[in-house]
């Protein structure tokens, strides 16, 4: 084991080890630190103190400007060679109910230029639904409220234009812990716009990444492996314990296509094993040399990948013989 406290390599350690094939491509997460990337939102209680009129040019100044910002998001990624991006679920508020879907409706023409000029670009959008998104729960309204929620993901999606596949995915957490069964059930019971483009991810208590990868497996789902919740909940010392390795493998195998496979990387606030996101990643999995989308989860946003351009050195083609 190597790099910092022997956790995985430190990234800022030149005798790491480097790629030896094509880099993982980095991810940026929503916002940047700087005011670069920055949308609107409305609380339930402003929107509500407004009168019908007041609500529908409320919400029409927030998605516009909104549009406006994810169509900055798109260039700012070109210029910093950025080529994931996550979606905020929050991009347009309250899309998912009836106000909401009248907003929009005029704006779709606007929306399907951006997913156009992301797709001309080779940038790869995503979204991860909110906490609210519990498949596997036994409330009946929690469950159609999850639904619900997914369906206005799938919407977006949509109106961007982008695929109905893994490639524009919308991840999730499996929820409510030992209801593998009743998860897998709901998930192939989901209308295609959702169930076509969801992954599943492990986290910290309810399903790890044995428990998420066999829940994918019998839903038919890709999984979406994330090192730094598995550490902490098999309470490993390292990112470089085999079964690290052995996961991110095996969550490979349930993409259709592996090269499009995406993880996620955060690293410990206040310790290796500390749930709570730093804001630089200095530790990576020696694994993750492998991975071909990271999505980068740390709080310092674009600083942090940044950071990992190190880590990302370009290496000679061995294949063309160079």
């Amino acid at each position: 084991m190597g790099g910092s406290g022997d956790h995985g390599l430190n990234v800022n350690d030149p005798a790491s080890p480097m790629p030896v094939s094509s880099p993982p491509q980095l991810g940026l997460v929503c916002i940047t630190v700087s005011k670069d990337i920055r949308y609107r939102t409305v609380t339930r209680k402003r929107l509500l103190e407004q009168s019908d009129d007041g609500q529908r040019k409320l919400l029409d100044d927030i998605y516009r400007d909104n549009l406006q910002t994810l169509d900055g998001a798109l260039q700012y990624c070109r210029r910093n060679g950025i080529r994931l991006y996550r979606i905020p679920s929050s991009i347009f508020p309250f899309f998912d109910e009836d106000i909401g879907r009248a907003v929009m409706q005029p704006l779709a023409p606007a929306l399907a230029r951006t997913g156009r000029r992301a797709t001309e670009l080779g940038l790869r959008l995503v979204m991860h639904p909110d906490q609210f998104v519990v498949l596997s729960s036994d409330s009946p309204d929690v469950v159609a409220n999850s639904v619900k929620i997914l369906q206005m993901h799938a919407d977006i999606m949509d109106l961007l234009e982008q695929p109905r596949s893994p490639w524009a995915l919308l991840e999730i957490h499996g929820g409510k812990a030992n209801r593998s069964d009743v998860l897998v059930e709901r998930i192939r019971a989901l209308p295609d716009a959702i169930r076509l483009r969801l992954c599943l991810e492990n986290d910290e208590y309810s399903y790890g990444a044995d428990e998420i990868h066999d829940v994918c497996m019998r839903a038919g789902v890709p999984m979406v492996f994330d090192a730094h919740h598995h550490i902490v909940h098999d309470k490993l010392p390292s990112y470089d314990d085999p079964s690290v390795a052995a996961m991110l493998a095996a969550a490979r195998a349930t993409w259709p296509v592996p090269e499009h496979q995406v993880v996620h990387i955060s690293n410990g606030r206040d310790g290796f094993n500390d749930r709570q996101h730093s804001d630089l990643i200095t530790t990576m999995p020696a694994a993750y040399v492998e991975a071909p989308w990271i999505e980068i989860e740390a709080k310092l946003k674009e600083e942090a990948i940044d950071g990992l351009k190190g880590w990302l050195l370009p290496v000679a083609p061995a294949k063309a013989g160079v």
